[in-house]
This record gives C-alpha cells, structure tokens and sequence, in this order.
C-alpha cells in the first residue's frame, strides 16, 4: 500500500467528523470516497493531508507515517492536491502556476526534467500551452480545473489527492475532466478522488469507499459498487 489509514477519529470541538476510518490504496490505482454532502469527505482529505488534527489512528504514506506530520513535510514526500475550488493563483500567469507546483523539484535542482514534464503536461491539456501566459484568474472554470490538476503533476508525485474536481462545472466539461483523470491512470498515476459526482467517480476508480456521518459503511470493487443496490438508490439516483 503506498497509502493507508487505520483506525483515524479527528475531532471539530466535541463533534467527531472522522470515525475509526480506515482505508488502503495501491500504487496505480484510482480509489473513489464517495458520499454526500457533510459525509466527512473534505475532512479526510485534510486529515490525510495534515491540515486536520487527527485525535488517533494511524496514517502511512509510502513507508512513512505521516500521522502528525506538517503540510509541508507530506508534499515533500510526494503527496499532492487538487483542492476543492482548484485555489489557483488568479493574478499570476498558467505558466507561473505550474511553476509554482514543481517549486521543490527547481529548488532541488531539478530545472531540466521540470521543462520536460511542462511539455508533457501541456501534451495532456492543449488549452493550458495556448494560455500559458494568461493570468489563471481570467480561465473559464473547467480550464481552472485542468491548471490544478497540471500544477498537481508538476510535482511529479506519487500520489494526488482530488477533492470535488468537478464542483460547480458544465455537464460536458465535467466529463472531460474524468476522461482527462482516467488517462492518468492509463499513465500509472495514483489517485484518490473525492467526488460526490459518484456515477462519474465509480466509472473511472478501480475501487472505492462509501463515507456516511464520518463512518467508511462501504467498501469494494468500483464495478460491484456501481451496480449495488443500496449504492443505487442513496448516490445514483436510481
């Protein structure tokens, strides 16, 4: 497992948003939390990215535990996030972002294999090398998206955390932006996504979680899952 979590309880004053929470991911693979909205989704992905404190359990990140560590410490590591609302910087340029997003890897040295990994990432988002001199703030919505994502891999990490990518989007942008996560996977990237898109979500993970009230209630085969009864009626409106 390059990431897992055992037995995670985090705390908001005397309400208990996370209970006992525990899940698995494997290299390669896109893991879907699923849920609605106050499930406790947005709590774990912080918790797992240390934004949260965790009251107990346990969280391992390729090898290391990552439990109490700081924000900057986990993405050191190789974690990065696509956070909900994509928190670009609006006044700065496409190719200022995504600059921003391998700012460990040029600070290391890295500034060849950073140029390399700009143009792959501008072979996977065309729109993003035509603009990449526009300021981030002035892209449609689902352009934003795709610069989060793209500032993501920059990092060049092992794992990304997606929260919500395709809140607030159009229908047919939304689709592109799950086929653009299921070329990801055919790239090898890991990926846990949260979404409460949970068709869409389903369709592209190779398994995934169910979340109510801060409790995994679910876990299994995203194909199993989709075409699970109570999966159905509570997320897929069928």
């Amino acid at each position: 497992m390059i990431l897992e979590l055992k037995n995670i309880d985090v705390f908001y004053g005397n309400i208990q948003a996370l209970k006992q929470v525990s899940l698995g991911m494997r290299v390669g693979e896109i893991i879907a939390l699923i849920g609605g909205n106050g499930a406790g989704k947005s709590t774990l992905l912080k918790a797992i990215s240390g934004l949260v404190k965790k009251s107990s359990g346990e969280i391992i990140f390729d090898g290391h535990s990552i439990t109490n560590k700081k924000v900057a410490d986990i993405i050191a590591f190789g974690m990065a996030v696509v956070p909900e609302g994509r928190r670009l910087f609006g006044a700065l340029s496409v190719l200022d972002n995504l600059k921003l997003g391998a700012f460990l890897r040029l600070k290391n040295g890295h500034r060849n294999e950073v140029q390399s990994d700009l143009n792959e990432v501008f072979a996977l988002f065309p729109r993003l090398r035509e603009r990449q001199r526009q300021s981030a703030g002035t892209l449609s919505g689902g352009e934003q998206q795709m610069l989060a994502i793209a500032r993501a891999l920059m990092g060049k990490p092992k794992a990304i955390l997606m929260d919500e990518p395709s809140t607030g989007l159009a229908p047919m942008i939304v689709k592109e932006i799950f086929g653009v996560i299921k070329r990801l996977k055919q790239e090898g990237n890991t990926i846990l996504l949260i979404e409460q898109n949970a068709k869409m979500a389903l369709k592209v993970s190779d398994r995934a979680y169910v979340i109510e009230s801060g409790r995994i209630v679910l876990e299994g085969v995203a194909s199993e899952l989709i075409e699970d009864d109570s999966v159905k009626k509570a997320y897929l409106g069928v």
